[in-house]
């Protein structure tokens, strides 16, 4: 296992780190299975683990923290909120009144008095950067949560919070989470050079593109992984996104197959290549999903092998742009652009 600094705190944390969306209802887990996976994670080298108060109705945050019970001062713990939880309407956002209360709901959850990194899951629209940054501040101030960091965030947001923070003198955002694959290398274009800018560390999430860089989807092979069975429009090859993406993994396969790498270590190889990048978030749902994984923890992709990939998948490019998460709320909303 690799280990780098996360942006400019000094704390040191793994090049793969554990994500646990799968934890609960979603992934069908149970305690024990959840367990089993923190135990093999830790001894692989993680010490990173990524939670959210929305994964599961807060299920996972509640998995996690029986799962790191005893051992919490060993592992960087990471939790989110802002997606809604529940039908309330101010059970959501970036206000102080919710994250105040939220933080709170997690903590509880992770039967611990402290998070290591605090993220705001998206950019909430309603909520100034003010407001916000002044909540997650004072929170860190109280001592209930070490740093705090933006998830999915564009990259125009990440630099407006980086000067509401300076222009009312509170604590900044030291982290961003975006999607980043060999498929999906928009960010590569505008939010890396923005976190290198300000340094801040970046842990990406779906590093093997919701399973198409797995192995498992390929070419006449019928789609059976998780992802597929809850999001099929994602996997239906007769969409031609779909179709570009199934053809770049099989020549990513090609690749792989070359260099004496699985499609696995391929993928999490690349993203961790990048210099802006800390961490890959993997998101196992058994130990043979983890194995597979933290296999490619000391991958190391050759000039030559980077280069082919380059050239399956041009720099900056997504092939799937409409599956992004940052995409700014007028581009999504015929009325936010109409007079």
């Amino acid at each position: 296992m690799q280990y780098r600094t996360l942006g400019r705190t000094g704390v040191q944390v793994s090049s793969l780190a554990l994500g646990a969306m799968n934890f609960g209802r979603i992934g069908r887990t149970t305690q024990d299975e959840v367990t089993a996976v923190v135990d093999a994670a830790l001894e692989g080298g993680i010490n990173v683990i990524d939670t959210a108060d929305a994964y599961s109705a807060g299920e996972s945050e509640e998995m996690v923290g029986k799962a790191v019970a005893g051992r919490r001062d060993d592992i960087v713990l990471a939790t989110k909120a802002t997606l809604p939880m529940g039908d309330e309407r101010n059970h959501r956002g970036s206000s102080r009144r919710w994250l105040v209360t939220e933080l709170d709901n997690s903590l509880r959850r992770l039967g611990v008095d402290h998070v290591d990194l605090y993220q705001i899951h998206q950019w909430d629209p309603t909520t100034s950067d003010e407001e916000t940054l002044s909540a997650l501040t004072d929170l860190q101030r109280a001592g209930k949560i070490r740093y705090f960091g933006s998830s999915n965030f564009p990259a125009y947001r990440v630099v407006q919070a980086q000067w509401a923070a300076r222009e009312h003198r509170l604590s900044r955002y030291v982290t961003e989470q975006p999607s980043y694959s060999i498929l999906q290398r928009g960010i590569e274009s505008h939010v890396l050079p923005v976190t290198e800018e300000y340094g801040l560390g970046v842990l990406v999430w779906s590093p093997l593109a919701s399973g198409w860089l797995s192995g498992a989807v390929r070419e006449g092979r019928h789609i059976t992984t998780s992802r597929s069975t809850f999001m099929p429009q994602r996997f239906d090859t007769a969409i031609p996104s779909n179709r570009a993406r199934l053809d770049a993994v099989e020549r990513l396969a090609e690749v792989a197959d070359e260099a004496g790498l699985t499609m696995i270590q391929l993928a999490l190889g690349f993203v961790t290549a990048h210099p802006a990048v800390t961490s890959a978030l993997i998101g196992p749902r058994t130990l043979d999903h983890l194995h597979s994984q933290l296999a490619a923890a000391d991958t190391v992709l050759s000039a030559d092998v980077l280069d082919a990939i380059d050239s399956i998948v041009a720099p900056g490019v997504d092939l799937a742009a409409h599956e992004k998460n940052d995409t700014p709320p007028a581009l999504l909303d015929p009325a936010l652009r109409r007079r």
